[in-house]
């Protein structure tokens, strides 16, 4: 028995309104991530990978013509509102972005991060959710945990930042995760680490995880299926 598709794009079509005209970024696509499958998504640079991502979170900017459907937990999110989709983001959908460092507030605690998100969807409050982001950072495979949570994003590494916000994605349990060039400002064998960090989550927790690469060989090595 096939499983039910926890990320469907439907004949995607992006369009953004800018001062030079219409600029087509994704034409037609059709997609769907299953639970505990890595599927994939090359092309390259500005082949609108991000612009697809960024759709099923529901982040697109305002000049944004969007056409199609995009399906996570049997919502489409094109008709949710705000505070919908606030619910949807985290819970059932996160996002890996490719550049830690901007994706992590520079000014905040990184266990202060993870429990923010955690508290936000109430997943767990306190005390109970500072113990849940330490060992969300120790099974993301980051030593001294309890330490490393009272650190600021920049008293870390490059590979530990990633991991910090690979984290921070699984801190409310989503069914899919969209890693968008997760391993593009990492060196060489801390990007394996990741890739096998990743690997290893996707078959304990059965999370769907959309990859998002231009690099063959991560396709090689982690992919179940390739959408070009």
């Amino acid at each position: 028995m096939t499983q039910e598709a926890v990320l469907q794009f439907k004949n995607l079509d992006v369009q953004f309104k800018t001062e030079f005209g219409r600029v087509h970024a994704v034409k037609g696509l059709t997609l769907d991530v299953r639970p505990g499958e890595v599927v994939a998504l090359v092309g390259e640079s500005g082949s609108g990978k991000s612009v697809t991502a960024t759709t099923a979170l529901g982040l697109l900017p305002g000049n944004a013509h969007i056409q199609g459907e995009t399906i996570v937990a049997n919502q489409s999110i094109g008709k949710l509102n705000g505070k919908q989709l606030r619910n949807v983001r985290g819970n059932h959908v996160a996002m890996v972005f490719q550049e830690p460092m901007t994706a992590l507030n520079p000014v905040i605690r990184v266990g202060e991060q993870l429990t923010e998100s955690m508290e936000v969807h109430g997943v767990a409050f306190g005390r109970e959710a500072w113990a849940r982001a330490v060992d969300l950072l120790k099974a993301v495979g980051i030593p001294n945990a309890e330490r490393r949570a009272k650190q600021f994003p920049h008293e870390l590494s490059g590979g530990m930042r990633q991991r910090v916000v690979i984290a921070m994605a699984l801190a409310c349990d989503p069914a899919v995760i969209i890693a968008d060039e997760p391993t593009t400002a990492l060196d060489v064998t801390v990007q394996a680490d990741i890739l096998d960090l990743l690997r290893s989550l996707k078959d304990k927790l059965n999370t769907g995880i959309l990859l998002i690469t231009h690099n063959m060989g991560v396709v090689a090595d982690m992919a179940d299926r390739v959408a070009v």
